[in-house]
């Protein structure tokens, strides 16, 4: 059996996180003010948050390139 992926949604903080891997780690900014990714203690992407997600559906798509490791 595979790893679980945490997805939580918080209606009443409009936010949306996604966790691939439960370990330590914290949450750095992107290029999208809505979106943050989770990265552990070498830099590897282990989740990400999307915040305001109820005022995306208004918008264009919602894309962002997350990189799997940060050199």
């Amino acid at each position: 059996m595979g790893e679980e992926i945490k997805v939580w949604y918080d209606k009443e903080g409009d936010y949306l996180e996604v966790v691939f891997k439960q370990e330590p780690g914290y949450f750095k900014e992107t290029d999208n003010d809505a979106v943050m990714e989770k990265v552990n203690s070498e830099g590897n992407i282990i989740g990400f948050s999307i915040m305001k997600v109820s005022t995306l559906n208004d918008e264009k798509p919602l894309s962002i390139g997350l990189k799997a490791r940060i050199a």
